[in-house]
């Protein structure tokens, strides 16, 4: 398995070799430092530390703070583990996204935007009710249950509520190009997030390398 912490800078669109149009998404890849790692004798499993992205010291909690300078670290913005990391690395390496040279597709780690309190039409995808004059059911979300029986609301029903930022996994995105000297990653479709939205990529795990 190998991960990184990128960054998405944004959307773009490219021609493939079929000359169709296909939208593409530029993640900046910088230099991960390896500031841990775990080992299934001392730890129970084994995976990497990885941080990246600069910060001043005094936005880091002390525990953070110490995890970068028992280790004679610059503190870095965010902190995050891959388990059963492949690439051979030791404490204080930085890793680039060559990395990704050999790997034909990735899952991508992130939040989505957090939407707030929304209604049906927009949490669940409801159609609403005609746009006509006189209608009085635009957008409302119509009966929830039956009057008799059994005279309650049944649970899971689709209802208006908080879209709060979760984080989600989106598989299986192919690697359209990588620019070493730019530090920047190209994959295909959209991954959760703004502009500007730190992410984890690591390879895919339902898909291998190129053949």
């Amino acid at each position: 398995m190998i991960g990184l912490i990128g960054q998405k800078i944004g959307m773009t669109q490219r021609f493939d070799s079929q000359s169709q149009l296909i939208a593409v998404t530029a993640v900046r890849v910088l230099p991960n430092t390896v500031v841990e790692k775990h080992t299934p004798e001392r730890h129970g499993y084994s995976s990497v530390l990885l941080s990246s992205g600069s910060v001043q010291p005094r936005r880091l909690t002390k525990a953070e703070l110490g995890q970068f300078k028992s280790r004679n670290l610059s503190p870095q913005r965010l902190l995050m583990e891959v388990r059963n990391f492949s690439q051979s690395c030791n404490i204080g390496d930085r890793l680039e996204v060559t990395l990704f040279e050999e790997i034909g597709f990735v899952d991508v780690i992130a939040k989505c935007k957090g939407k707030g309190f929304q209604g049906v039409i927009k949490r669940h995808g409801f159609h609403g009710g005609r746009r006509t004059h006189g209608s009085k059911f635009h957008r409302e979300i119509g009966s929830t249950g039956m009057a008799a029986t059994p005279s309650r609301v049944l649970k899971g029903t689709k209802m208006a509520g908080r879209m709060p930022a979760r984080q989600f996994t989106v598989q299986n995105l192919k690697v359209i190009g990588l620019m070493g000297d730019k530090n920047l990653l190209l994959l295909q479709g959209a991954v959760p997030g703004p502009r500007g939205s730190w992410l984890m990529i690591r390879e895919a795990i339902k898909r291998g390398a190129i053949d």
